[in-house]
């Protein structure tokens, strides 16, 4: 097996020398990663290497210093937690009604969450909007 590794490494000198991307520092889950976040590596990483790819995204779980940064470990960044107070907005046409609601999901922007409106305490379905808001899904 040694001796396999041994000539795949010597017919594929790119693939074994190929940097990445690591994490600076300790990266708790649910940060959100900044280009400070991030460092080259040299070795055999299998993971992003484009910065591009990660800055502005969210870790799903800790990342540790000097690990691999993959696509598997992030996420779009969170605006809305489960059972946080939201603002709900319908709109058709030149109707517009704007109540509270709670969230009875988490989402990040574009994404459906369901939302129990505290008026009626119907539950229905919105979209999370980049601002953090949520609009009901129609």
């Amino acid at each position: 097996m040694r001796r396999a590794l041994l000539i795949l490494g010597l017919l594929l000198p790119h693939a074994t020398h190929a940097g990445g991307l690591a994490a600076a520092r300790t990266l708790p889950a649910g940060t959100v990663i900044g280009a400070a976040d991030l460092r080259a590596s040299d070795g055999d990483h299998r993971g992003l290497t484009d910065p591009s790819q990660a800055i502005g995204l969210q870790t799903r779980i800790t990342i540790y210093e000097g690990r691999p940064i993959q696509a598997s470990l992030l996420q779009a960044p969170i605006l809305v937690n489960r059972n946080q107070l939201v603002r709900l907005d319908f709109q058709k046409g030149t109707l517009r009604i704007a109540t509270n609601g709670r969230s009875l999901d988490q989402g990040a922007a574009g994404d459906l969450v369901r939302v129990m409106n505290l008026g009626s305490r119907s539950t229905i379905t919105a979209r999370v909007n980049s601002d953090g808001t949520l609009s009901v899904a129609h």
